[in-house]
């Protein structure tokens, strides 16, 4: 089986697209969705509700189950409550506001058996807020390490699909630094490699108020990670700086 871990805070207007690009993967797999609505207050939970309601309708038989949270505890720890109620041996992460192309999980499976691997990632295309494309396609390396992540993260969150023992292992941690990050970090220093699909499988949401929107607060957090892996500041100074010139590259 496979469980797909969507936190979800205040995107009633998103959420039933990324749902629905979950279920149409074409995996021979179970696949379950947990979605956890992290106390939000737009209406998200009723969204999700409704949607099941149309999907039932329709005979749709795999499982999508709503958890909410009775405060909220942000994007780390709601993945974390997600992964405490996985049953699957794979685990996916897929943030509410962003999408999947159908065939995504079927070929990072086929990734993950072929070179054994405990996590796997794919590239992205990024997308409006509408939705529409910004013409902007971030490709990924084969394959990166610790060293290599360093320098730059080439992991979306959103891309991933990994052994759900391994992401128990280290859980998210720090939601005021890029908690996905110090994940990919910490699993690569023990495990070594990691294996991406370079295809744009993962539409990314460009929407107004996300982290990496921030770029001044984006780039505060990426120096926090440095540290909080016990790099020393002056070593941290100098993969910051190959961060910044990586960003750049990324994105323009």
């Amino acid at each position: 089986m496979i469980s797909v871990i969507m936190p979800a805070y205040n995107c009633k207007a998103y959420i039933a697209q990324a749902v629905r690009s979950a279920l149409r993967q074409d995996v021979h797999e179970d696949l379950e969705v947990i979605v956890i609505d992290d106390a939000s207050g737009d209406g998200t939970g009723e969204a999700v509700e409704a949607f099941l309601a149309r999907q039932a309708e329709c005979g749709e038989a795999r499982s999508v189950i709503c958890h909410r949270n009775p405060v909220n505890l942000g994007a780390a720890e709601s993945r974390n409550v997600g992964l405490h109620m996985a049953h699957g041996e794979y685990v996916a992460f897929l943030d509410a506001d962003d999408w999947w192309e159908e065939g995504k999980l079927t070929k990072q499976l086929h990734l993950m058996r072929e070179k054994d691997a405990l996590l796997v990632y794919s590239g992205r295309e990024l997308m409006r807020e509408d939705g529409s494309p910004l013409g902007k396609v971030i490709s990924v390396p084969g394959h990166t390490t610790y060293q290599k992540l360093l320098r730059t993260n080439c992991i979306p969150c959103s891309s991933v699909l990994m052994k759900t023992d391994i992401a128990r292992e280290f859980c998210f941690r720090h939601d005021e630094l890029h908690e996905d990050y110090i994940l990919w970090l910490e699993f690569l220093k023990k495990y070594k490699i990691a294996y991406g699909v370079n295809e744009p499988l993962l539409k990314s949401r460009m929407a107004a108020g996300g982290k990496s929107r921030n770029k001044a607060k984006s780039a505060k957090m990426q120096y926090g990670v440095y540290r909080h892996m016990g790099i020393p500041a002056w070593r941290a100074a100098y993969l910051f700086l190959c961060y910044a010139v990586n960003g750049v590259k990324k994105y323009w």
